[in-house]
């Protein structure tokens, strides 16, 4: 079942003026090392944030909080899996979001979909639930783990 979806469109051009206004300092609030890391590594590196940008938002968006009630950017990181796939884990707040969002007996799993096309860049985000038998069927998906009644 879907549990919430999110879409985000992001100006590369905005995200790179924003980045060689503010530096690390924009860098260190709203992505995670991995996230620096990967973006760095890359002859576009504007791009590449703004994807991540547009993914978080658009994260945000299917938890049905927007960034508020305490979900902070880092809460929610985009990673690729060795085949190139994004993925994208959440915690702290968006962690417990989703925990709340989850009924019981199912997990989570956050798709996400990037795509670049200068100046824009989209994310879609869609946050499936699946019983918790199934999802044993699906190894390499980022997902929170069950939740329990304690």
């Amino acid at each position: 079942m879907i549990l919430g979806t999110g879409i985000d469109l992001a100006n590369i051009d905005r995200i790179k003026a924003t980045l060689d206004r503010f530096g690390d300092r924009f860098r260190n609030r709203v992505f995670t090392e991995t996230e620096q890391r990967r973006a760095e590594r890359m002859t576009a590196p504007a791009a590449v944030y703004a994807k991540r940008w547009a993914a978080k938002e658009a994260c945000s968006k299917a938890l049905g909080t927007g960034l508020r009630m305490g979900i902070a950017w880092k809460d929610m990181a985009v990673s690729n899996l060795p085949t190139g796939q994004p993925v994208m884990q959440v915690t702290g707040w968006a962690r417990d979001r989703l925990q709340q969002m989850t009924p019981e007996g199912y997990t989570a799993v956050i798709h996400v979909s990037l795509t670049d096309d200068h100046p824009w860049a989209q994310a879609q985000v869609v946050i499936e639930a699946l019983p918790d038998a199934e999802e044993a069927l699906r190894p390499g998906i980022a997902s929170a783990p069950p939740r329990s009644m304690s």
